[in-house]
């Protein structure tokens, strides 16, 4: 192979271009992870390394095309210099730019073969175009491919677990792969069936077994390739590459992916690698062949390298002819559209996720008779985790949206009850303030979330590395397009068709009653949006900033903020939501209300206590004393009896009741009526018609 040197003009700039595009996807790591970094240049590596065996990492490539001639560059190098020279990634090299999206990722295999790999474990991004798409893809590769813990129907591994390389002095690696586990909740689970993932602690019996049989075939090493990360929300179950080598014997190094952390050790000093993402890091680790151990490992920078020929010219190819198609301008945005991920799509609302949401409620609504609800019953959800870059201010082409949503995932629509919605909204915002892929960028709805009360963490959802809120705690609905939220109202979520699957955090949406794909690709649908009724213009009026429909409460939210949003929540009109909606409170209908809308709730007065149910309520409107009986319809014998409480364990319901102010007056927290409806789901069919008379436990 050849190294170039110079660049035409028009090459040089083709490249530019596709590097730009490269690195519009964000970097920043989910969470923080402290661990050392030893980073250097290619000037300080030995200028010979004969008797040596360098094995190169990348991870997390993303689609960054133009940098794989790099790469290549950096394998000629070394090897010239007389090692002998292993090239590896560990996964996610299919998505993040259209350079590889509008191959549904095989262009990212062409590329590979070029720049001359030998090795690649899977990533969770290698199944987003489907579990058939990949194999079709890698039947093209040159590469081995290896991943131990993604099983088939059989239980067999879909791909070698293992792979023994052995160099020509004789030095015996052995290489296994495994996949994070998240793949089966960050993946649309209509793409992926008849595969299963191993997780939990059957990820390090998986490993062991791997590590005990390439030792037993004689390996000098074991190394893992791995796409598990070191990201803070795969800590509960034990997801980490660090959990993993804390569990297992005998892992000489892992050469890690996933978080894109730029780390050369674990915080307690593990043998981990990982190198960030987009190659803005290589990966180095410099093996001895006579000693048969690690002498150094490290990552190095770009700087000072050139670009292979070969890999350079079938990247750039490629390059130009997406460019040639996406480069077209379709509109101007007067301001900057937030892509992070941490602060951003991840932890909170933003403009990008109000301009997306509100799209996809468009592209549905724009046909006459395709939802079956009210249009005030019909909003929108996206997860935060498929926002995968910012576009900046100024002219927007298709490239940038496609590289905003590089997925291909098409706009749905699921009906469910405000229960399963408000279920949904608790589930994925489980990990908040910390960041998680299934944050809810929304439209339509109005909702406080209070990060200060920790997540009810009931089961595991089938088949998910997330679990269901045992109870409702953190997430209070405000409004729902302005009007009272209702939790036995059925609304129409337009969402895209990962989220409808059950994907990320939303399996409330994969039980839904009815459920639809419209087909319309979710860039498009954005792109014609913003051409139609934007007028191909996204204004600092409208977008400037987030819309406020999420009141975030965390420790260092200011008194007054929360008394806003409590208020909002208890406000008897518009915006009174979550709390049971004291219109339909059969508790608190004044006497004539409740006279006249007699015969509509015999069903509830079926249900009434017997006293009851021979009475009518005649209490003042403005009184909060119990409903005496109706002379001329029952003996004074039959009248209602006065409530009185009877212990501290228990509360009887008087007229002017809501759960709302039951739970304020027992618990000192008008927010617990949750907690009060959970208590007594045998007694309350509905958490908008309690009854008076009914004795609710409180503890």
């Amino acid at each position: 192979m050849k190294t170039i040197t110079k660049m035409t003009r028009s090459i040089a700039s083709a490249l530019a271009i596709a590097i730009f595009f490269a690195l519009s996807v964000p970097t920043l790591n989910l969470a923080a992870y402290d661990a050392p970094a030893d980073v250097r240049t290619i000037a300080d590596i030995p200028a010979d390394l004969t008797g040596k065996t360098v094995v190169l990492q990348t991870n997390d490539v993303h689609g960054a095309l133009g940098r794989y001639a790099y790469v290549a560059s950096l394998k000629q190098n070394l090897a010239a210099r007389g090692a002998e020279v292993i090239l590896v990634d560990s996964g996610d090299f299919s998505q993040g730019t259209p350079y590889v999206s509008t191959s549904m990722g095989a262009t990212a295999v062409t590329v590979m073969n070029a720049a001359g790999y030998d090795i690649a474990t899977l990533g969770n991004h290698e199944f987003d175009y489907g579990y058939a798409q990949l194999a079709a893809n890698l039947t093209q590769a040159k590469f081995k491919v290896i991943c131990a813990n993604v099983l088939d129907a059989n239980g067999n591994p879909i791909y070698d677990p293992n792979y023994m390389y052995v160099t020509k002095s004789g030095l015996k690696l052995g290489f296994f792969g495994m996949e994070t586990p998240e793949t089966q909740t960050k993946v649309n689970p209509g793409l992926i069936k008849g595969i299963s993932f191993l997780s939990k602690s059957d990820i390090y019996k998986c490993a062991q077994d791997q590590t005990d049989a390439l030792k037993s075939q004689g390996a000098d090493l074991v190394l893992c390739l791995g796409h598990l990360g070191v990201d803070e929300e795969s800590a509960a179950d034990g997801h980490r590459s660090v959990d993993m080598y804390a569990k297992t014997k005998g892992i000489d190094l892992i050469l890690d992916g996933h978080s894109h952390t730029v780390m050369t050790a674990g915080a307690k000093n593990e043998p981990i690698l990982s190198t960030g993402t987009k190659v803005e890091n290589i990966g180095v680790v410099i093996i001895d062949d006579a000693s048969k151990a690690i002498e150094d490992k490290f990552l190095i920078t770009l700087d000072g390298l050139q670009p292979e020929v070969t890999s350079f010219n079938v990247a750039n190819d490629i390059i130009k002819k997406v460019d040639n198609e996406y480069s077209v301008v379709f509109a101007k945005s007067e301001v900057l559209l937030d892509g992070n991920k941490a602060p951003g799509n991840r932890t909170q609302e933003t403009n990008l996720g109000d301009l997306i949401a509100d799209a996809l409620i468009w592209s549905v609504l724009r046909t006459d008779g395709g939802i079956t609800v009210p249009e005030d019953h019909v909003v929108a959800i996206t997860n935060g985790g498929g926002i995968r870059a910012t576009i900046k201010a100024g002219n927007v082409t298709k490239a940038d949206l496609n590289t905003v949503l590089p997925f291909g995932n098409t706009v749905a629509v699921v009906y469910v009850k405000g229960s399963e919605l408000l279920e949904a909204l608790e589930a994925s915002t489980f990990a908040a303030p910390e960041a998680v892929g299934g944050y809810p960028q929304t439209s339509g709805i109005k909702f406080m979330l209070d990060t200060t009360v920790p997540y009810a963490q009931g089961a595991a959802y089938p088949k998910s590395t997330y679990y269901a809120p045992s109870k409702i705690n953190r997430v209070t609905i405000q409004s729902i397009n302005g009007q009272p939220f209702n939790m036995n109202d059925t609304y129409a979520v337009v969402t895209n068709n990962f989220c409808a699957a059950g994907g990320d955090t939303y399996y409330a949406f994969a039980n839904a009653s009815s459920q639809f794909d419209t087909g319309i690709v979710m860039d498009e649908a954005v792109m014609e949006y913003v051409k139609q009724i934007l007028d191909g213009n996204i204004t600092a009026a409208q977008y400037g900033k987030p819309r406020g429909d999420q009141t975030i409460i965390t420790s260092a939210t200011d008194a007054s903020t929360i008394a806003d949003a409590k208020a909002a929540v208890q406000a008897g009109s518009g915006e009174a939501a979550a709390a049971p909606a004291k219109e339909e409170a059969k508790a608190e209908a004044p006497a004539a209300e409740a006279k006249a809308e007699e015969p509509a709730k015999a069903e509830e007065k079926a249900e009434a206590p017997a006293a009851e149910a021979k009475a009518e309520e005649k209490a003042d409107a403005t009184s909060e004393k119990p409903a005496e009986a109706a002379t001329e319809t029952a003996p004074a014998a039959e009248t209602a009896p006065e409530q009185t409480q009877p212990s501290a364990d228990t509360y009887v319901v008087v007229s002017g009741d809501n759960l709302w102010k039951i739970a304020a007056t027992v618990y000192g927290d008008g927010n617990k009526w949750k907690d009060l409806y959970e208590l007594n789901k045998d007694v309350i069919k509905d958490a908008n018609n309690i009854l008076v008379g009914q004795e609710l436990k409180t503890k």
